[in-house]
This record gives C-alpha cells, structure tokens and sequence, in this order.
C-alpha cells in the first residue's frame, strides 16, 4: 500500500473516533428543538411573582411554588385577549409550550392561557364574551338610549312566577297607577331560556307600542342567570330600537345584559322605580310651577299697572293744551325761520345775477363803438384789416347808433 495512501486512511479513522464539538449557539438551538417537541403543550400551577408588562405588550413574569420557579412569557398576540389582570401573588393555572431564549440560556413557558386557580368556565366564558363586545363598542355610553319621562306603556319580560314580577307591578302600581304594564311571559333559566328572551324582544319590536322595556328576573348563582350572558341575548338587547332597562339578579349581580342595556337597575324594584315617575313626586313639582307661575304673573300685572301709571302721570297727560301749544309755537319758529332762508337766498339770487349782467355788458361790443370805433362788414364777414378790404365791394360800416351803406 502507498504510504500516503495509509497516511490518509488512519487519518479518517481518527476523525470518526473525535466527539462533535457544538457551538453555543448550536447547542442552545439543539436544546429548544427537543423541549418545543416534546412539551408541546402543558399546564402548569403556581404562584406569579416578579410580574412586569413591557411597553411592546408583552408580560414576563416567573410561575414558583414552594421549591421551584420558572420564567414565563405572554406574547402581545395572546395578551390582548386575556380575560382578566395578571398580577403578582396570586395563584394560577397556565397553559402553554416549554422553549429556550436561547441568548440567556433558560427555559421559559411560552404562555397560551391563564387564568387564576379555581376560575370557573362560565366565569371564564363570561370574561371573554365581555371583552369582545366591549371591543365591538356594544356598551358605548353614546349609542345608549334615553329612558322616557312619561311612560303610557312598559313591556316586560320576565317570568310570570317569580319574585320579580310581582315587584315591578307592585312599584309601578304604587307610582303611576295609569301606566298600562304589558308581560310577554319568557323562560329566564335553564335550556331554552336565551332563545326565549331574544323571541320576547323580538315580539316588542314588532309590536311596536311600548315606550320602554324591562328585562330581568330575580337573583341566583351564575348559572341560574347565565341566559343574561348569553351573546345572543346581548344583540338582541343592543339592536333594539326601544329602550331598554336590564334588571337581572341582585345589586351585586352583573350579567352582559346589564352592560349592554341602556340603563341597568340593581333589582327588578329599582328598575320599575327608575322607568315610572313618582305621582307624589310629580304632585309637588306640579305644585311649585304653579306657584311660580301665579308669582310670575303677579308680578308681571304689577310691572304693568305701574307702567300705566308712570304714563297716566306724565307731563303729556297732565297739561296736553301745553304741549299743543308749544308744539305750535314751534312750528312758528321753523315758518319764520323758512321765510328768513327764502329771502336771503332770493337776495343773494339776484345779486349774482345783477353782477353777471353787469360783467356781460361790459363785453358787448357796442359799448366799445360809443367811444368812436366803427365795424367794417364786408359780403357778411367782419374786416378785421386793410388787406383783407375788397375795392369796389358793397361796405357795411355799423356805428353805435346806426350803420351806412357804400357801394
């Protein structure tokens, strides 16, 4: 064999034997690779702690128990969705992916939900369809509708058997007995019970003729009152062209229906108060206008019968042959003082027009002829000079008192 040949040959051999040398990067790649594969979705419990919320939109925090702890990361893509607040020192149940940043070298969860150990679902589910119609504008204050002062007809839809029934006919009987109450009985619990509530405003909406809606039932836990928070029951309420009052539950009780409605009533009482004005209430505002309207013509009759007076007592009134009397002498004044500008004009008038006959005269020409000066006319033209007199022609002399003839 050659020897170079051998050479090359145990070199190749060495080469395999020779571990592969990784570079940092490499490895830590290597690394997240495997983790990313294999932990491709897990949940985990724990404790947030060192909780901060970048200016990027993205949330770092660290997830520790009693031994351990682990960096965490939200993505801005997931964080606007979350359904509630993270913070530090409270407990929660994430889910999301194992990876590596590789620049620090640690493992990190890269988060895809979170929510605070023990949330329940429909909690849950309540907090996400919030968000999304908020997001939609559906609880804009400005697309909210007034409720009417003087209701003559109120819509309800409620249960027929329930507490709160009977507590918005009670009240508004009590305040306004004369406002007509329509119910369109509706289910408000249990399966079935969205769809009734959207058909019952949908029956008010065609109908038509009630000036303002009350919506709601008595209390319970979440789920008796989860047919308020149903999405359905939400646009059903914000497409409505009547106003409408949501009282659903309790004081303490928040459905979707409460944001949604134009106007939201702790129970089922506030809101028969808040849709019927108070007749005692009416009474005495009825009561203080028209005091104000008796003391407002009262005085205003006063304000006039004083002014008759001051006019009745002017010096007009009183002495009228007086003032007749001045009221001529006046006119006097304004014919002599008319006849005086007449006159000086007719004056001056004249004196201009004896100057001017004056300064015309001085120019005719005959007044020159009575100092000894002659006119030459000759075939109707005016010698003015010896070479332009014509021997032998017919000659006009005019004098001042008379002309002659020569021929």
């Amino acid at each position: 064999m050659d020897l170079f040949a051998d050479l090359n040959l145990r070199d190749k051999e060495t080469d395999q034997q020779k571990p592969k040398i990784y570079s940092v990067v490499e490895l830590s790649r290597e690394i997240r690779f495997l983790l990313e594969k294999n932990f491709r979705s897990i949940s985990i419990a724990g404790e947030i702690s060192n909780y901060t919320n970048s200016s990027s939109g993205h949330i770092y925090f660290t997830l520790k128990d009693e031994s351990a702890q682990i960096r965490c990361v939200i993505w801005q893509s997931n964080a606007q969705n979350l359904s509630f607040i993270p913070k530090s020192g409270i407990k929660v149940l994430i889910t999301g992916r194992l990876s590596l940043y590789e620049k620090s070298g640690q493992y990190q969860i890269n988060v895809d939900s979170i929510r605070p150990e023990g949330y329940g679902e429909l909690q849950l589910a309540f907090d996400r369809l919030k968000q999304k119609l908020h997001a939609e504008g559906l609880f804009d204050e400005s697309l909210k509708i007034g409720l009417p002062e003087f209701p003559q007809t109120i819509g309800i839809v409620t249960s027929p058997t329930g507490a709160a029934i009977h507590d918005i006919i009670t009240t508004a009987r009590r305040r306004m007995p004369s406002v007509e109450l329509v119910l369109r009985p509706a289910k408000v619990q249990g399966v079935g019970a969205a769809e009734d509530i959207v058909r019952a405003v949908g029956e008010f909406r065609e109908w038509g003729h009630a000036d303002v809606l009350i919506i709601g039932r008595g209390g319970g836990s979440l789920e008796d009152l989860w047919a308020f928070n149903e999405e359905i029951v939400a646009r059903a309420i914000f497409e409505c062209e009547t106003p409408v009052v949501s009282a659903v539950g309790h004081e303490v009780d928040f459905t979707i229906a409460d944001f949604v409605s134009d106007v939201r009533a702790a129970t089922p009482t506030a809101a028969a108060e808040l849709v019927t004005p108070d007749l005692d209430e009416i009474s005495k505002r009825l009561s203080l206008l028209k005091y104000s309207l008796e003391s407002g013509v009262r005085d205003h009759i006063e304000n006039l019968r004083g002014r008759l007076v001051a006019i009745q007592n002017h010096y007009a009134f009183r002495q009228p042959e007086n003032l007749i009397g001045q009221h001529r002498q006046f006119t006097d004044e304004l014919e002599r003082r008319l006849a005086q500008n007449l006159t000086h004009r007719y004056q001056l008038s004249r004196q201009k027009l004896v100057s001017i006959a004056v300064h015309l005269n001085s120019l005719n020409p005959r007044n020159t002829l009575k100092r000894g000066y002659a006119l030459v006319h000759q075939e109707s033209r005016l010698v003015q000079n010896a070479k332009s007199f014509k021997s032998g022609e017919p000659t006009k002399i005019e004098f001042f008192d008379g002309d002659i003839t020569l021929k």
